[in-house]
């Protein structure tokens, strides 16, 4: 309990110290249009990265789940971000040093030059928008490092009852004060087309309106491996632990990440690139108020009910509402592997996304504009629209309910060509 109250003391002392911005004012359209700056800035050396973008009270800003044939699974971009491009951005350094942005992917502005933060410096971002408006935050530090020194995986069940996997680390504190983590993660893994099949249909000549409609239909050799394919995706949850009170304790077995057993992403190799966050105490409390709001990190456009905390302002003191937050932290990161087997030796692999069939259909298409039959639309006009990949020849024992009989059993695009869900490169920090 005493630990309970000096948390919220803190919280409020920490509160006193930044910009209170109102979310509810969001749901009005005169406070659409607000700037938001994100920026974690790492001890590590790299190009450092800048994202702006602005607020807007739509809802619907995830990603359709809808299937899209042209847009892999896991690696879509944002589709409803109003991104700020144009801008000037710089990193000072009390020591001296600056460092200048070059915007690359529209509204990610990445260091001209990689760079690492020093502990004992502080930093501070300093934007000018096209516009000529600039904004400068407060100084950043790196408050302390530590070292993940084991990561794993064990079998276990989520707070909710689900069987699963959990991963987890330890951490030793190096320096500094090290009181409050967060924790990100890049997580791969392997995919394995289940209906595979080493020959792909090839339609040419295809003129639909004729009478009759006229074609060249093929079963030709696969000229790509699209069979086995890797899908790499970022955490985008909040997760935090603090020590306070306790500098320099070690951390252990911190969870991570769980990933339920019917979750098709550990259905044959897994691995995960946990990076350990040592930051500030104004870091903790923004993220927990934004992870009180969201799961998803970076989604300030969303209409959340409550207050939210920015530690950049005008630079020529004028009063405006920004979003986001810039962020200094040490870094430390490790890698695990494991295989679906380790964990759940001898049991069924989850199910595959889709419902792969397979199917069957008439070959011909129907005259122009259709025909008055039952049947689902021919071989011809999926493989035309990029609806259908190839399996095999028909056979009663590979079509599950077969219906408007034809030579070929084929299956959903995602069922048999891997590149619609990752790409067919091995990463390389791969290993098998």
């Amino acid at each position: 309990m005493y630990r309970f109250f000096l948390g919220l003391m803190l919280l409020a002392v920490i509160s006193a110290c930044l910009d209170e911005l109102d979310i509810d004012t969001l749901a009005d359209d005169s406070a659409n249009g607000k700037l938001v700056v994100e920026a974690v800035l790492t001890n590590e050396l790299k190009t450092q990265e800048v994202f702006l973008s602005r607020t807007d009270s739509r809802l619907d800003l995830e990603t359709d789940t809808i299937w899209d044939r042209n847009i892999p699974i896991g690696i879509r971009p944002y589709d409803s971000v109003n991104v700020e491009s144009g801008a000037m951005v710089r990193v000072f350094g009390n020591n001296g040093q600056e460092f200048n942005f070059t915007e690359g992917r529209e509204g990610s502005y990445y260091s001209d030059q990689p760079f690492a933060l020093q502990t004992g410096v502080d930093y501070s971002l300093e934007v000018t928008l096209a516009s000529g408006a600039s904004y400068v935050s407060d100084n950043v530090a790196v408050s302390g490092t530590s070292d993940i020194t084991n990561i794993y995986a064990e079998r276990t069940k989520s707070e909710l009852g689900v069987d699963g996997v959990a991963i987890y680390i330890d951490s030793k504190p190096e320096s500094g004060v090290t009181e409050y983590y967060r924790y990100t993660y890049d997580e791969t893994y392997k995919i394995v087309a289940p209906y595979w099949s080493p020959w792909e249909f090839e339609l040419t000549n295809y003129v639909p309106c004729s009478n009759p409609p006229t074609y060249d239909l093929e079963v030709v050799p696969r000229e790509v491996q699209n069979q086995v394919c890797y899908n790499t995706v970022a955490s985008n949850g909040i997760v935090q632990n603090s020590t306070v009170g306790n500098s320099g304790t070690n951390v252990s077995k911190q969870m991570v990440r769980f990933i339920g057993k019917d979750n098709y992403i550990i259905s044959h190799r897994y691995s995960i690139l946990v990076k350990q966050h040592v930051q500030s105490a104004t870091a903790y409390s923004h993220y927990e108020t934004l992870k009180s709001f969201s799961q998803s990190e970076g989604l300030f456009s969303q209409i959340q009910p409550g207050a939210l905390y920015a530690n950049m302002h005008r630079k020529d003191g004028a009063s405006e509402e920004i979003f986001g937050y810039v962020e200094a932290t040490s870094v430390s990161e490790r890698r695990l592997f494991f295989n679906f087997a380790d964990l759940f030796p001898g049991e069924e692999l989850p199910p595959y996304p889709y419902n792969c069939g397979p199917y069957t259909a008439l070959e011909p298409p129907p005259p122009c504009g259709g025909d008055a039959s039952d049947c689902p639309p021919s071989v011809v006009e999926g493989v035309d629209q990029g609806l259908i990949t190839y399996y095999a020849p028909y056979d009663d024992g590979i079509v599950p309910v077969p219906f408007c009989i034809g030579p070929y059993a084929f299956t959903v695009p995602p069922c048999g060509d891997c590149t619609y869900l990752g790409k067919n490169v091995v990463p390389d920090f791969w290993v098998e």
